[in-house]
């Protein structure tokens, strides 16, 4: 198909480009930035007057299942996301190169975003037993990781980055101390002791970065921490890349705005791992993200179905539905925070690929046509009723965001418009 998109502010990043003219895409690719190719003819016209152009999102969390994979590809469509890191505790457990193809290939036929999955890091996510690691490798997984597993031991993980590490394989962990976090529902402080709840306390995520980035500096292996959460962390992952170690690390958008003050009467969309922390957690969380000491903003998609949520607070299923308001929450943090818009997208655009090792989302003439349109003075309100998404849960329900999606492309591939949802 060749789309020609009018009229719209392009903002890339990569190509340091912020600038009012047309963009020009066809075969999947962007062939043409301000001036049309020779003999040009569009199939499609897309008028961008007032709207933001830029490349497709890039989100590196999300746990996708077999039997809604293409409900939430779609939902990631709706969302701006051209590129979905999948997490490993997937349904079924991603331990098997088969499970990996048939993922892969369901993904493909049904345009909705590209995934990169992870590999089990072990047999069963149980830690035990490495897992075939080159075999899922050769399977397409650019990674391997425990997902939210973290009851492994130190051996285990030293045994694993040690054979990661011979074959250049990254390995992503989420930082939490089984031991310390063991039966903790919400963070340790005066919110969890008021309302009852048993508390995980900061110190499982430093112990565990501390004990995790020790390992990468014995063997050599890449590492990226998924989810960091509290003030500390983000001061022993600035410590570890001044130190040089290959170490990213990301956080939930989740996380940027919200506290642990917002689980209010037990509002069980705030049931998160990691737990929502402090406001003096949040403000470090930012402080790190704009600094580079945090790498990207993922959404955590875990969509959950309504009934998870009807339990009592310490027993409600963990997750949140987040592809459709991850760029809303880019946007409110960089207006509050004053950042430039080509900055905010790049956490969850160029800087996240490269901490995926993935190429870089871009605009320039012949990078794959991978776009996001969309209106950044627009607000609505989120409510679960209008999420793609089979998972309507989230801690954002009521509030007012910025920024609507109007169209997003996939190599080339219209996958959403809003005129058509």
């Amino acid at each position: 198909m060749k789309i020609a998109i009018r009229g719209g502010r392009l903002i890339d990043p990569v190509s340091a480009l912020d600038t009012r003219c047309d963009l020009y895409i066809a075969a999947g690719k962007v062939v043409g930035v301000g001036t049309a190719p020779a003999e040009w003819h569009a199939n499609r016209e897309i008028d961008a007057t007032g709207l933001v152009v830029a490349p497709g999102l890039v989100d590196l969390a999300a746990r996708l299942t077999r039997a809604t994979l293409a409900t939430e590809l779609a939902a990631a469509a709706a969302g701006g996301i051209t590129q979905i890191v999948c997490s490993p505790d997937a349904s079924p457990v991603l331990d098997d190169p088969g499970q990996v193809d048939m993922l892969r290939l369901r993904a493909q036929s049904l345009h909705g975003a590209q995934v990169h999955p992870l590999g089990a890091l072990s047999v069963g996510l149980r830690g035990e037993r490495l897992a075939e690691l080159a075999k899922l490798h050769a399977a397409g997984c650019i990674g391997f990781s425990q997902g939210l597993a973290t009851g492994f031991s130190p051996r285990f993980l030293w045994q694993a980055m040690q054979y990661a590490a011979t074959y250049g394989y990254p390995v992503w962990l989420r930082p939490e101390d089984a031991s310390l976090a063991a039966g903790g529902v919400a963070h340790d402080g005066e919110v969890a002791a008021r309302l009852g709840l048993a508390g995980i306390p900061a110190c499982a995520e430093t112990v565990a970065v501390a004990a995790q980035a020790e390992i990468a500096r014995a063997t050599g292996a890449r590492l990226h921490l998924c989810r960091l959460s509290t003030a500390e962390g983000v001061e022993a992952v600035r410590r570890a890349k001044a130190e040089g170690l290959p170490v990213t690390a990301d956080v939930s958008a989740l996380h940027l705005h919200l506290t642990d003050i917002d689980i209010g009467h037990y509002d069980a969309h705030c049931r998160l791992a990691p737990p929502l922390r402090s406001e003096r957690d949040r403000d470090a969380l930012r402080r790190g993200l704009i600094d580079g000491t945090i790498d990207a903003v993922v959404s955590d998609h875990r969509p959950l179905p309504a009934d998870a949520r009807q339990l009592p607070f310490a027993e409600a299923a963990v997750g949140a539905s987040g592809f459709e308001t991850l760029l809303s929450l880019i946007l409110r943090l960089a207006e509050s925070e004053r950042v430039p818009l080509a900055d905010a997208l790049g956490w969850a655009g160029y800087r996240a690929a490269n901490a995926a090792a993935l190429p870089a989302p871009s605009l320039a003439v012949g990078a794959p046509a991978d776009v996001v349109v969309f209106d950044p003075r627009a607000y609505r309100v989120v409510r679960s009723s209008s999420f793609t998404s089979a998972g309507g849960n989230s801690p954002m329900l009521g509030y007012e965001l910025p920024g609507l999606i109007r169209y997003t492309i996939n190599r080339g591939h219209l996958a959403y418009d809003a005129g058509t949802h």
